[in-house]
């Protein structure tokens, strides 16, 4: 009863402002009484006209006849139409306001045909527009509203899959239904004549054919509507059927958990037992990394197969790392001494030679040479995998001066080293590939004043280097792209160690990829390298834990 008092409420509203718009119509009474026909004075009236089709939205057409030039205006979906000369449609004579529904039509303006035109259900308010002050009728006013401002409301209001809804007006006539086919036919039965017209009351209630009705008068000035709404009992007892029916079930269901649950419990005790007891033969045989799976009950035996499960979770990571540690350390050896013809020969070799250049009174070859001479004796020492900062620092010294010679000094270098890192142990080659890879891929040839820049600082318990430089720069979507293939081909290489890979023929040691690896190995998966534009640089930064220990690596 309360879904149907606010139904009425919102219905009444939406006559009130139809009545209102309505109302607008005397603003161009002047007009209307006037009988001018210039386009400004019929612009006027159309613009009146389309400003009621505003107020409600579904309002489809409007139309306006105005007696002293015999001309009728009809505005559909804001489309005018006129016809002059004509006769006043004769259903707008009447003094009934609300019309009930029935299909909108043209109100005999032949200029519409039925190409051009598309009926609906609709219902009409109608009014005589009087020359104020008198009662003198100028003209009359229809505004067809469409049905679906009635059914946007109603469908709200009931189940239309089981329940009916009526609206009916006060002549008997069908305002809403279910069934279009009713509209434009008198409404009646017996329910409606002994239960709503037998009753004076606004709202009320009663039981007939099998159904409950409830209704709900909306009565003013403009309009005596009723609204019903019709509820089978079947339907009603529907969910006392389905809850009755429910009850039966939940109790059958209820006798089998207890049947199941007592099997399941009897089982419980012992199948932990058991299957923890499997688990440790085959770990026993030698298989480590058999598969254990979380206890997901908390009891005591529970917490025993948790604890067994971390504990060889634990130990198949530090028997996994040390095995990969030791893999790497080995691939990095191997290609190290791929890369070697004879080291110490051609070390002895380039020393003659900085000799000879020194007899000859050629320091910068002596320099050279020397630079290369660091290079090789810094790579030959091969089981130093952890050396000082300081250590690489010269080193890519050294290499940079033998490329101020290639480039013929096109570029500077700027190092912004805290003395307080440089006796930082830091693991063997990681400055050189990045500065290498300026040289091979960022280095402009023909410009000059170009800066590298190497800096090192720390900052709250990590360690930052940076290798900078305004080369050329990178798309952004390139160095996207470049920075999450650098990290996954880095965990790949940790997470994927085949002795039969051939990876190493297509991924040199000496590379980003490489020291990235190299340097997630040494700091438990804790570092990272970054490449990105900064203003007019591109920066390569490595970050890393400042209290790592590498002892392992020099054992």
């Amino acid at each position: 009863m309360n879904l149907l008092f606010q139904g009425a409420n919102n219905l009444s509203t939406i006559l009130d402002n139809l009545n209102r718009a309505s109302s607008n119509i005397y603003t161009i009474q002047t007009l209307i009484q006037g009988g001018y026909n210039d386009r400004f004075s019929e612009s006027r009236v159309y613009d009146s006209l389309r400003y009621m089709t505003t107020v409600v939205p579904d309002v489809y057409q409007v139309y306006l006849y105005e007696n002293k030039n015999r001309k009728a205006t009809l505005v559909t979906l804001n489309t005018p139409s006129r016809n002059h000369d004509i006769e006043v449609y004769p259903t707008t004579e009447t003094n009934e306001q609300l019309l009930p529904t029935h299909l909108s039509h043209t109100y005999g303006l032949t200029s519409l045909t039925t190409n051009n035109y598309t009926a609906r259900h609709v219902f009409t308010l109608q009014k005589e527009i009087q020359k104020i002050p008198s009662t003198e009728v100028i003209g009359h006013l229809a505004i067809d509203v469409d049905i679906k401002a009635i059914t946007n409301i109603v469908h709200n209001l009931y189940d239309s899959g089981e329940e009916k809804f009526y609206i009916i007006d006060h002549n008997n006539r069908l305002i809403y239904s279910d069934d279009a086919e009713q509209y434009e036919k008198p409404f009646s039965a017996n329910w409606y004549d002994e239960g709503v017209l037998a009753n004076d009351q606004l709202q009320h209630f009663f039981e007939s054919e099998n159904s409950l009705f409830v209704y709900q008068k909306i009565k003013n000035n403009l309009t005596d509507w009723t609204l019903v709404k019709e509820i089978p009992i079947a339907y009603l007892t529907k969910e006392t059927k389905k809850a009755a029916a429910i009850n039966i079930m939940l109790l059958m269901i209820s006798l089998i958990i207890i049947v199941i649950a007592t099997v399941i419990i009897s089982i419980r005790i012992t199948m932990p037992v058991r299957q923890l007891s499997r688990y440790m033969s085959l770990i026993q045989t030698g298989q480590l990394d058999v598969a254990i799976p979380s206890a997901r009950h908390q009891d005591e035996i529970s917490n025993i197969i948790n604890r067994f499960r971390e504990m060889m979770k634990t130990i198949n990571n530090l028997v996994l790392r040390e095995y990969k540690l030791e893999l790497s350390s080995k691939n990095n050896q191997l290609k190290a001494m791929q890369a070697q013809i004879n080291p110490h020969f051609l070390n002895n070799t380039l020393q003659i030679i900085g000799t000879l250049a020194l007899e000859q009174n050629n320091v910068r070859i002596y320099k050279l040479l020397s630079s290369l001479a660091k290079m090789m004796q810094y790579s030959m020492h091969n089981n130093n995998k952890v050396v000082k900062l300081s250590d690489e620092l010269d080193h890519v010294k050294a290499y940079i001066e033998l490329q101020k010679e290639r480039y013929e000094n096109q570029f500077s270098v700027q190092y912004k080293i805290e003395e307080s890192l440089l006796a930082l142990p830091v693991p063997k080659l990681i400055l050189q590939p990045i500065v290498e890879n300026y040289f091979k891929h960022g280095f402009e040839r023909n410009k000059d004043h170009q800066q590298l820049i190497i800096e090192a600082y720390g900052q709250a318990n990590m360690i930052y280097i940076v290798v900078s430089n305004n080369g050329l720069p990178i798309a952004a979507d390139q160095l996207h792209e470049l920075n999450q293939k650098l990290e996954h081909t880095a965990t790949h290489s940790i997470n994927h160690i085949d002795h039969d890979s051939n990876d190493d023929t297509t991924h040199p040691s000496i590379g980003l990829s490489n020291v990235l690896t190299r340097l997630k190995l040494f700091y438990d998966n804790k570092a990272t390298l970054e490449i990105s534009n900064n203003a007019d640089y591109i920066s390569v930064m490595i970050t890393f834990p400042a209290h790592v220990t590498l002892e392992r690596e020099e054992n």
